[in-house]
């Protein structure tokens, strides 16, 4: 377990039955990963979106229904009651409307930014994205970030073999070190950026492909 042959062995898994994808495939993850790509301000905006509509939801839910929204916006752009149509979640409809209708500033906002900690703060203030989701959609525009969501704090704990209490809504710091120690390790048996190493992980214990029992595997 966490080594380079189990990782990959994760990774062929997830491609063979066509699990290869979070908002994007697994191949469009890595490459920007590798080369981050500058987006536009509707790109920015879907982006922001998908991360807030994943929130509670799988991700196959999650993509059928920012494709759906995606089509308001580009239609009547964010017109409130056709988006509540789609999704009755009115924060979260609220939230993207916002979002959509100040997309330039709030790209242009965040791509003026060089340091990581300072976009991460950043993302943080649009509304409806917390801690968490602020690194999902970092690493979804391409920076070198994990999530820390639930799973990956319990795979952090097996790593280190401790049974740490976690708190999915306020990551411990003692949790996050084993997380990231984890992730550097596998860096090193892999030589993929963390951010390709972590949504394999998520997307493995989605699936169970890792499955936990009170943090044993």
């Amino acid at each position: 377990m966490f080594s380079r042959k189990w990782f990959f062995d994760l990774d062929s898994a997830l491609r063979a039955q066509g699990m290869d994808s979070d908002a994007q495939s697994f191949d469009e993850i890595l490459q920007n990963l590798r080369a981050r790509k500058i987006y536009n301000a509707d790109e920015f905006a879907a982006h922001c979106a998908y991360v807030i509509l994943a929130g509670g939801f799988s991700q196959k839910t999650a993509k059928k229904i920012h494709e759906k929204i995606l089509n308001v916006l580009s239609g009547v752009g964010a017109d409130f009651d056709a988006l509540i149509q789609v999704f009755n979640n009115k924060n979260k409809i609220n939230a993207i409307c916002e979002i959509w209708e100040n997309r330039q500033s709030l790209r242009d906002g965040y791509y003026v930014l060089a340091d990581l900690n300072d976009k991460l703060t950043y993302l943080q203030k649009l509304p409806h994205i917390g801690k968490i989701t602020a690194n999902h959609l970092a690493r979804n525009l391409g920076e070198d970030i994990v999530k820390y969501d639930v799973w990956i704090q319990r795979l952090g704990c097996v790593f280190v073999n401790k049974e740490l209490s976690i708190n999915n809504a306020k990551l411990s710091d003692e949790i996050k070190q084993a997380c990231d120690d984890m992730f550097a390790h596998l860096v090193r048996e892999t030589g993929l950026p963390r951010g390709y190493i972590d949504v394999v992980l998520w997307k493995s214990c989605q699936v169970k492909l890792i499955s936990m029992d009170d943090y044993l595997i």
